[in-house]
């Protein structure tokens, strides 16, 4: 039992080590990935290193994010060595030079595996509930054209980054679509594996 409270705590600390990503703490970011470890979110997909490299050019950008997270519900395999986090997440962004921003709720859906003794993430993905446009200095026309492009649940937040020089490549899974489940099932096969 001590173990495992120990693990979650751990784990905990991991997933709210995200404000490093808010914070511009780049080597504290780039630590909260396995050297292996990998990342699929609306702007970007691939080695969590990448990805750092990325935030690292979108934090010199027009866009300023804050991220809120909650406790992530886990779920262990049998051995204790891989969780399952599932987390509840506020994404909160503006684009600075066109005064538009955006509130996007989501979850962060990791596979986090225990190597040496320490958690990190393999795997991380995003799974996108509802959102809505934010308007800082009052209300600027938003270009239809572009925001009908994208699934509701995240279309505004595709909007400012699509708008900042970070465009989606792919939909991304939203509450019960396919992509969803499809991503639970996968997570449940690795758990187990």
């Amino acid at each position: 039992m001590q173990n495992e409270l120990q693990d979650r705590q751990q784990l905990n600390d991991l997933i709210n080590g995200w404000m490093h990503r808010d914070l511009g703490e780049w080597d504290q970011l780039r630590d909260m990935f396995h050297p292996d470890g990998t990342i699929e979110i609306t702007w970007f997909e691939g080695l969590g290193s990448d990805f750092v490299n990325g935030s690292m050019r979108m934090g010199a950008s027009d866009v300023r994010t804050k991220h809120l997270i909650a406790t992530p519900a886990v779920t262990f395999n049998a051995s204790g060595t891989k969780a399952i986090l599932e987390t509840n997440a506020m994404i909160v962004a503006e684009n600075v030079k066109i005064n538009v921003g955006c509130e996007s709720h989501n979850r962060f859906y990791d596979m986090a595996e225990k190597r040496d003794g320490v958690w990190k993430l393999f795997h991380r993905q995003s799974i996108y509930d509802m959102g809505t446009f934010t308007f800082p200095l009052g209300l600027v026309e938003i270009d239809q054209s572009i925001v009908t492009k994208y699934p509701r649940e995240y279309a505004a937040l595709a909007y400012v980054l699509e708008k900042s020089g970070f465009p989606m490549q792919r939909v991304f899974a939203t509450r019960g679509s396919e992509l969803e489940k499809n991503m639970k099932r996968d997570g449940k096969k690795w758990l187990s594996s």
